[in-house]
């Protein structure tokens, strides 16, 4: 009779969790499981490229493999990156795993998880693209309406720690809350006394703010709470974090691009207030207990919302929603999720966090 998986002990684990930048944050609590539950094995994780520096430092991990998605997409189209890519799937087997989680469940991550040769690889029992062939052992789907941390957390349950409890380390280090306290200084700004971190940014069109809205509330924050707003994003929201800069009255601090995803988290982490929308950084904030308010439209934060502090979540109360359309064009209400919510009523909602988070 086999084994139950709950009682075999395993030496080499490959956590495979790619992207996004939310879902890698929320998959941290699987890896202090795993940590926990096979505490001298040799934990390595996949992870995309534009992700490694968030993860490397963490204490619970021996190894960060990174998947270059960007280069890898020209697979079959470029003889240099096929060859790449091979060598890169023997360096996979060449690590002798012998237990891989896939927490990603696309067609690729499995492949990968197949790839390494492990004896033991568990998957989502519905793994899309047909993922789901790759795995000798599946965690039991979720019913859909179930948020993505208790998803992935079904593994936990398969492999015996499923009654431990969840934590969420993000591996911020001295030099960059070093770092952190710079930006803030070179921009003449007293970091104890307080700031208001935005992220006006989303992968999504159909999830993006106006942004003179965000202005209006970074301007009633700062008159209403004497707070600065301090703008952060990827290089790629520089353009959105400009037009908030431009639009408000109060001179935000914009440091979009200038900052890595841990010298990001540690402006997250000293902030009095920060608000985003459904994005990557709005897990940051909750993960670091950081007062949050949550702008959703297209979405449903009962599935991406903010884990720990569902309550931060404002969004408009619209028949259509969610509708997972991610190109304005496709909307036929001209992006009214979005656009029904007022600068007014954010105003507000961050306030009221702010006095909250005062009274604790």
């Amino acid at each position: 009779m086999a084994q139950p998986l709950s009682e075999r002990e395993f030496e080499r684990i490959l956590l495979i969790k790619p992207s996004s930048l939310g879902d890698v944050i929320q998959a941290l609590p699987i890896l202090d499981g795993l940590r926990s539950r096979y505490p001298s094995a040799h934990i390595a994780w996949l992870v995309a490229s534009p992700f490694v520096e968030l993860v490397e430092p963490h204490p619970a991990l021996n190894e960060v493999i990174p998947f270059d998605r960007k280069r890898f997409g020209r697979l079959g189209r470029s003889w240099r990156v096929t060859v790449e890519f091979v060598r890169f799937v023997a360096s996979l087997r060449r690590r002798r795993f012998d237990l891989v989680v896939d927490l990603q469940g696309l067609f690729r991550s499995g492949f990968f998880a197949r790839a390494c040769g492990a004896d033991v690889r568990i998957g989502p029992s519905k793994g899309r693209e047909g993922a789901w062939i790759f795995y000798r052992h599946r965690f039991p789907a979720a019913p859909l309406e179930t948020h993505t941390v208790t998803r992935m957390w079904a593994a936990a349950e398969l492999l015996g720690f499923g009654g431990a409890s969840m934590t969420f380390r993000l591996p911020i280090t001295d030099d960059d809350r070093a770092c952190a306290s710079r930006f803030l200084t070179e921009a003449g700004l007293d970091a104890d006394g307080g700031y208001v971190v935005v992220c006006p940014e989303a992968r999504w069109p159909t999830k993006v703010w106006p942004a003179e809205r965000f202005a209006a509330v970074v301007d009633r924050l700062a008159e209403a709470r004497k707070l600065p707003a301090v703008l952060v994003g990827s290089a790629s929201a520089d353009e959105t974090c400009n037009a908030v800069a431009a639009a408000a009255a109060s001179h935000p601090v914009n440091l979009a691009g200038k900052t890595t995803l841990r010298q990001a988290a540690a402006l997250i982490e000293r902030a009095r207030l920060v608000l985003t929308g459904d994005s990557g950084p709005m897990h940051m904030a909750d993960v670091l207990g950081r007062p949050l308010v949550a702008l959703f439209g297209p979405t449903n934060p009962v599935r991406t919302g903010p884990y720990n502090q569902p309550d931060a979540v404002i969004r408009a109360d619209l028949p259509c929603m969610p509708c997972y359309i991610k190109r304005l064009s496709r909307c036929s209400r001209d992006h009214a999720c979005m656009g029904d919510l007022g600068a007014d009523d954010v105003a507000d909602a961050a306030i009221s966090a702010l006095d909250n988070a005062r009274e604790t």
